[in-house]
This record gives C-alpha cells, structure tokens and sequence, in this order.
C-alpha cells in the first residue's frame, strides 16, 4: 500500500489521499474491445455534436428517454433513437443552476440517479443531453471536432457504462483520463492511415487497371494495322501465281483484301509446313509456332516488314531446299547479274544515270529487269532514270525490282523513241519477263518516263539457264 498524504486544510475524520506514484504497478488498466468500441463511438459522437454546435462534455445526459428494443448487450455499439425538440414533462433547467457532473448528481442523495446507477438505467439509454436533435450534417461535418471535444465525450461515455458503486476515487478518474486519451488517439491514428492506404491503394489499382486496358486496345489496334498493310503488300506485289502461307488470321486478311483463297495456305496443326509456299507471312503466332527455324531453315529473307515489336508482321522468301541452298543460289545469282550489268553498259543504246551505272555494275538489278533492258536497247535507246529502294525492312542484299524508264531519243518512223511504244512493248512480253505494273509519270523537266516494277519473289538462276 502506498502512503497516504493528507492535504492542507483537510478534516481528520476523511481518509488521506494516496500517492498514486507509488501503486502504479498495481494501478495499471488494460483495455478490453468494449473500451475501444466505446471510444470508436465517442469519436462519432463528438462529431455529431460539432456539427450541432455543442459540447456534449458537460452536459448531464438524459433520464427520461424512452427505452429501445434492442439487446441490452453493453459490448454492442448502441443506435441513438431520434428524440423530439422538447419535452412537456421535464423543462430544461433553470438560468443558473449549476451542471450536474458525475460526481455530484443533480437528484437528491437518497434518490438515486437512473442514468448513473446500473440497477435503475434503462439498457440502452441514450447518453446525449436532451434538446433539439442535432441538425444534418453538412458543411460543419466535413471538419473533424477537436480532440479535447473527443476526449471529453469519451471519458463520459466510459465513466457512465463502467461506473461502479465506490469507483469513483480521484485515482480511477486519472488513471481513466489518461488510459482513453491514449485509445482516441490511437483509433483516430489508425483510422487516417487505413482511410488514407485504402484511398491510395483503390486509385492506384484503378489507374494501373486503366493503363493496361489503354496499353491493350492500342497493340490490338497496332497489329490489325500491320495485318491490313501486309495484306495490302501480298496483292500489288506477290507474283500471281505465288503461294502465301500465313496464319489464319492473317489469311483472313489477306482474303479480305483481295488475294485469291486458292493461293492462301493456313499454318497449323496438321499443315506439312510452309517449304511448299513461295512466300510466308511473320505475325507473333508463326514466330512463335517455327522459333529459330523460321529464318534458319523455312524463310531466311525480309522482303517487306510492318510494324514493330510483338506486333510485327514480315513477308518471307521461303527456301524450298532451305536456307543453305537458298543462300549459295543467291550469290551466284548476283554473280550473272554483275556481267550481265557490265554488258548492258558497254550498249550505246543504254544511257544510264550515275546511280543506275552503280547499280548495274555492282549486280543489285533482278534479273527480268537487265533482260528487258536488253530487249529494249535492240530497237530504242532507252534513259534508265535509276532504281526504286528496296522496302522497309527488307534484307540487304536482295535484287532491285522497280526502275525508272524515259526515252533517249527520237527513234526511226517505224519505231519511234516514246512512252507509249516503251509500255507498249513491255506488255508483250511473256511471263516471267512481263512487268506487274507499268505506269507512267512526268519528270520535273515536263518529260514523261515509265515506273516498270516485277513481282515478288525475284526467281533466281534465270541468267544461267538463258
């Protein structure tokens, strides 16, 4: 027991207080969850009560109010019944009297009061003071109450539920004050944090969720864009009677823009492969199904290549003996093509550009394109204008298709020197020596010229059997 000091002043017949210093290993409270529900509904309360205009603290709670229905539990969290503006058969209390307070109820002794004695309280009595029911809140709730409001409200909550007949020392009141200050911080601490973390965490998942469906529309939308190109590809330039494998969806597209069905074969289970094709299609599905053969063994050259990344899509040049055999047949194509160049240079008919000269010599032209040079330079004398590049990504190395014609000279009156006598003659040609496309344009002098262009694939080995 700790000593007992007496206050100046203090009759002899009342016992000495105690310090309570000396008995706070024995003092010491532990919270249960009926003191934190308690304080969760003081924290209401007080913002009921703010948004009111009123400070509930020290007011004396009402002990005429009606009992509820509801369970008597004390553990419960209690509903407040809405209560009328006034009562006809208790008036509120005269100017100057004073508040009532827990330690000195405004009853008489004798009389105990129904709010405080436990024996007497209805089981959910209402602990706000009577009065005009607190307005909605608008404006006002949206400002926390102040955490001496809280506090106050809290310890009034506590000390009316947990009061019991000479529990009320000056020691208990302390060790109260003290223990639920700590609680209604600790709760409203806890209450920003997890409203604060949900709030981040609900708009950061949504906005990731936003982005990914954004980043998801924009590649579908980016490889049907690249779909439709090369399909657009397959049918102005694919030789006629090319075979284009592909898979199903490309196939569908290049359908739909054109390309005959009967020249479409679909990769797949139980397809035999894409070496019996002349040119194959590179979307995601068929890098994935062929992985490092597809260049290694199946198509080894780009002709043409739209878009980018996962959304990619590539036309082949499909090696039927693979790609070892492809690639020997393309050197020593290059190789006829060089002295083929050089000799077409040495004809006094054949007047070329310094650019188509490089070409020429250096072996870059197809095949059909240096024999209808030829062809021509037997009855006209031709201006090769120069060579369309090959396409975006297309792999180097491959035989220019597209060059730029104009007449030279006058010609004779049998055979004048002439654009429509150039197209004329082009277009009699037979396969695989007669152009795809032939079509006319006008030179920025005022001349005209001809865009002759062959199809795709460039068929290797032509010099060497002509």
């Amino acid at each position: 027991m700790g000593e007992r000091l007496r206050s100046p002043g203090q009759p002899p017949n009342q016992p000495a207080q105690r310090r309570f210093a000396d008995d706070a290993e024995r003092d010491a409270v532990i919270l249960s969850a009926r003191d934190i529900r308690v304080a969760q509904e003081a924290i209401a309360l007080a913002q009921e009560d703010r948004a009111a205009g009123r400070e509930p603290a020290s007011r004396e709670p009402a002990s005429h109010e009606p009992a509820s229905h509801e369970p008597a539990d004390p553990d419960l969290p209690r509903r407040r019944p809405d209560r009328p503006a006034s009562r006809p058969d208790q008036p509120a209390s005269a100017p100057g009297q004073p508040a009532s307070t827990p330690d000195q109820p405004a009853s008489a002794p004798d009389q105990p009061h129904p709010a405080r004695d436990p024996a007497h309280a209805a089981p959910d009595q209402a602990t706000r003071p009577p009065g005009p029911a607190p307005a909605e809140p608008s404006t006002a709730a949206g400002h926390p109450p102040s955490w001496g409001t809280v506090l106050a409200t809290t310890i009034r909550l506590w000390w009316q539920r947990h009061r019991l007949p000479g529990a009320a020392s000056p020691r208990w009141r302390v060790v109260t004050v003290v223990v639920l200050a700590a609680v209604v911080l600790a709760a409203a601490a806890l209450g920003v944090a997890l409203s604060r973390g949900s709030g981040h965490s609900t708009a950061s998942s949504a906005s990731q969720g936003a982005r990914g469906q954004a980043a998801g529309a924009a590649a579908l939308k980016t490889a049907a864009a690249a779909r439709t190109a090369a399909a657009r590809w397959l049918v102005q330039q694919a030789a006629a009677g090319a075979i284009v494998s592909c898979d199903p969806q490309m196939c569908a597209a290049a359908q739909q823009a054109g390309l005959p069905v009967g020249r479409l074969q679909v990769l797949g289970t139980g397809t035999s492969g894409p070496l019996s094709s002349d040119l194959l299609v590179a979307t995601a599905a068929v890098r994935q199904e062929f992985g490092a053969r597809l260049a290694g063994v199946y198509a080894p050259d780009v002709l043409a290549s739209f878009g980018t990344g996962s959304a990619q899509v590539a036309i082949r040049v499909v090696a039927p003996d693979g790609a070892a055999a492809y690639t020997a047949s393309l050197r020593a194509d290059q190789v006829a093509r060089v002295s083929a160049g050089k000799q077409l240079l040495r004809n006094p008919r054949i007047h070329a550009s310094a650019a188509a000269l490089q070409a020429l010599a250096d072996g870059q032209v197809d095949t059909r394109l240096l024999t209808v040079f030829a062809a021509l330079a037997t009855l006209h004398s031709v201006r090769v204008l120069g060579f369309a590049a090959v396409p975006f990504g297309a792999s180097p190395g491959l035989p220019l298709r597209t060059a730029y014609l104009a007449p030279a000279g006058l010609g004779t009156r049998q055979q004048p020197d002439s654009v429509p006598v150039l197209a004329s003659f082009l277009r009699a040609q037979l396969p695989p020596y007669r152009p795809a496309i032939i079509t006319d344009f006008r030179l920025p002098s005022g001349g005209l010229a001809l865009r002759v262009e062959f199809a795709a694939p460039s068929p290797l080995g032509l010099l060497g059997k002509s």
